[in-house]
């Protein structure tokens, strides 16, 4: 089977429409470009997440387009090839979000699958974006950094999710609602250690809001003043002193055992000597109990 070639321009498909992936703004209007403008008011159909929360976007800008079609999680299964067939026969389609880029963290990317497999051109109308606007302007490290959209619910999901990123240099970015900021930030602390963080949120509003700090000085001010908003949160990667202190740890000529038994002495149970020891060696906890059963 041969690569896949999009030729997004080309004139050879002109029968077919195409998937057009419009950015909209996160919360400031004048966001909103030109080339966005101009896409929504050429395609026939404009396929939303939340359709009041677009037609007021549309109002504003005076467009009108033939149909609104609402697509989301709860009825992409049924609207998703619906709306590849409209575009089949020969409709431009625009999919938005509620807010910044559609397709992250939301059944957008689902869409996109659907087009691809129709041999249907999807074509990108960058813009706005929360994560890489609160990675910008966070003070962390940019070159390497990874998206992890929005954390597990369950603290065992969570802590697996957060193991995975004890090696990794890169700067890591989430999404978390207000009710579960502090929750998740503790967690933080008790898998990655005291990282270097920054909560964004309110981004391009009036009431945009900066917080950088480790993560117990987060956590203080989140308990001084209860979270508000939709949260970027951006986590530091993990730095080479780091790893240098690891090579010089106290532990490094210990056992699993030994290393175990140290913590125990201190007065831990078990169960939390097992937990730092794990935390101590980057590893998990389940790598620990499996070696001392």
């Amino acid at each position: 089977m041969k690569a896949a070639v999009q030729k997004s321009f080309s004139a050879s498909q002109e029968e077919r429409g195409k998937l057009y992936l419009v950015a909209t703004p996160i919360g400031n209007l004048d966001d909103m470009t030109f080339r966005a403008i101009n896409t929504l008011k050429s395609c026939s159909i404009i396929a939303a997440e939340d359709t009041r929360q677009t037609r007021k976007l549309l109002t504003h800008f005076d467009i009108t387009p033939e149909m609104l079609f609402s697509y989301h999680e709860h009825n992409k299964v049924a609207s998703g090839p619906e709306l590849i067939r409209y575009i089949i026969e020969g409709k431009n389609l625009a999919l938005v979000s509620d807010a910044g880029l559609p397709a992250i963290s939301d059944p957008g990317a689902d869409l996109v699958k659907l087009a691809l497999e129709a041999e249907i051109s999807v074509i990108p109308i960058p813009g706005a974006n929360a994560a890489l606007s609160a990675l910008i302007a966070s003070g962390l490290d940019t070159e390497r950094f990874t998206f992890a959209g929005f954390p597990p619910r369950e603290k065992k999901d969570l802590e697996r999710l957060l193991q995975s990123f004890q090696v990794s240099h890169g700067t890591i970015l989430f999404y978390e609602s207000p009710h579960r900021i502090v929750k998740t930030l503790t967690v933080l602390k008790e898998t990655l250690g005291s990282r270097k963080v920054v909560l964004a949120r309110e981004l391009t509003k009036l009431h945009e809001e900066w917080v950088r700090g480790t993560v117990e000085q987060c956590l203080a001010k989140l308990e001084e003043y209860p979270p508000i908003g939709e949260y970027c949160l951006v986590v530091e990667g993990k730095n080479e002193a780091e790893e240098e202190q690891e090579r010089q740890a106290w532990w490094q000529t210990l056992s699993l055992e030994a290393h175990v038994a140290h913590y125990e002495a201190e007065g831990l149970t078990r169960k939390d000597a097992m937990k730092r020891t794990a935390a101590d060696r980057s590893i998990s906890k389940r790598d620990v109990y499996n070696a001392l059963l």
